[in-house]
């Protein structure tokens, strides 16, 4: 099977040599030369988007937001321009789930099946196979591409029809925002209160406020370890879907409003490309102290 993969960045470079390693033959474009040659050195061949889309059984794309995944597959010279009927689509960007459906709508016309498979995990999951899809498409087509997402995770989930995977991201994205706004708002009172946050953090992460997003970014908080897993602006992108979808179907949200808000001050004040655990920086200043 030949799958053209589409965005080699954070994400997706690894989860692209993860393919390699698998043994499937990978045809690979990205805007970064360095990139494409890394992936190449992997075993996979550098490929435009016209090749990708002639030779490719699948296609599978790891874009910023919906204006990419647009442009790469409907745009002019796009992929999706010559894919051959019969074969699949699988978007594993995480976009608004509206414009999936688009997408999805238009390339049924050509015969041309799709999945939207965005992914949680960051980067460190992506290196070692273990993120987790949430996934949206038929029941039919998700059976027969399942083992390809298997190569890149631990866990890979059918949520529903086309755009359900990225509903379902969407949710986890507001999660993983407020957990890690709740985590630096109680370790900076810690903090401030006098007691060390390294012990606080043994204390509790065995209880019942203990959670994979604590585990991962309280010893980074710490540190004040900002290299990104996942960039702050990413998960302004994430959140502004969520309140865009939330407010087409009349979900309250407030929660993720004021997230939105903290995410959108570090990026105003140079935190932008950090990870998401910088949300802790917001608090710091507040308190004016350091964790």
């Amino acid at each position: 099977m030949v799958i053209g993969f589409v965005g080699l960045g954070i994400m997706g470079k690894p989860m692209a040599k993860n393919l390699c390693r698998a043994g499937y033959t990978l045809i690979v474009n990205d805007h970064h030369k360095e990139n494409v040659d890394e992936l190449v050195q992997a075993g996979a061949r550098s490929g435009d988007l016209k090749q990708i889309g002639m030779e490719s059984d699948v296609v599978i794309t790891m874009l910023p937001n919906s204006p990419q995944v647009k442009d790469v597959m409907l745009g002019e010279n796009g992929i999706a321009g010559y894919m051959k009927k019969g074969t699949c689509f699988i978007d594993m960007s995480s976009i608004n789930p509206v414009d999936s459906r688009y997408i999805g709508d238009v390339l049924k016309e050509k015969g041309i099946d799709m999945l939207d498979a965005p992914v949680s995990g960051g980067e460190p999951k992506a290196i070692d196979g273990t993120v987790a899809f949430m996934v949206g498409g038929d029941e039919k087509t998700f059976d027969k591409y399942k083992q390809i997402l298997t190569h890149m995770g631990s866990s890979v989930t059918r949520c529903g029809e086309l755009g359900a995977g990225n509903t379902t991201k969407l949710a986890n994205q507001i999660i993983v925002a407020c957990n890690i706004q709740a985590v630096s708002e109680s370790f900076i009172l810690a903090k401030k209160a006098g007691v060390d946050p390294e012990r606080v953090f043994e204390a509790i992460k065995g209880g019942l406020a203990g959670s994979t997003v604590m585990n991962a970014k309280v010893p980074m908080m710490i540190e004040d370890n900002v290299e990104p897993g996942f960039r702050v602006d990413l998960h302004i992108k994430d959140l502004n879907n969520a309140l865009e979808c939330a407010h087409s179907v009349g979900a309250p949200v407030p929660m993720t409003a004021q997230v939105q808000e903290i995410m959108q001050y570090l990026h105003n004040n140079g935190d932008g490309s950090s990870d998401h655990s910088a949300i802790i920086h917001y608090y710091e200043k507040l308190a004016d102290t350091k964790l």
